[in-house]
């Protein structure tokens, strides 16, 4: 009777270790990012006033339920890449490039605000693509290639907004 081996838990996706751990990393911040961005937005529908009220309410939902539904597939690549994802408020603060907001703004305001954060978001994820694209990580790239394509196309249509 043979013995079982030992299962290999040694990641081996083609990238090296360091690579994936500075992938990972990069990630981490698109994240911690798109988490800022998510609470952001979820405080602007809850808090939203004014005549375009009806609008902005349904809009901000509409765009912190596809953020909500984004940060899992970031953290999970990260874990696939063999990596922990940050989870804690602490981790995220450190992390992210997005500033919160102290106060209530105006409607105008928070459209403003938001869409600095998207801007901020395709920043964090195009600065990571050539650092994917170096080490052949296919997965990680057409992640960051559709999380640039949403928030290009929302930073559009709050762009609109304010014209």
């Amino acid at each position: 009777m043979k013995k079982d081996k030992a299962v290999s838990k040694k990641v081996d996706l083609g990238i090296s270790d360091k690579q994936r751990s500075a992938v990972a990393g990069g990630l981490a911040k698109l994240l911690a990012d798109s988490y800022t961005l998510y609470l952001k937005t979820h405080n602007f529908h809850w808090n939203v006033e004014g005549p375009m009220f009806n609008t902005l309410h349904v809009m901000f939902m509409d765009q912190y339920t596809e953020l909500w539904n984004a940060l899992d597939l970031i953290a999970e690549r990260i874990r696939a890449l063999g990596e922990y994802a940050p989870g804690s408020y602490k981790e995220f603060s450190k992390l992210t490039s997005i500033s919160e907001s102290d106060k209530v703004p105006k409607a105008e305001k928070m459209i403003s605000e938001l869409l600095e954060g998207h801007h901020i978001v395709i920043q964090t994820a195009r600065s990571l693509y050539p650092l994917a694209e170096s080490c052949n990580d296919e997965v990680t790239l057409d992640l960051l290639t559709q999380r640039m394509q949403v928030h290009e196309k929302t930073a559009w249509m709050l762009r609109s907004l304010l014209s």
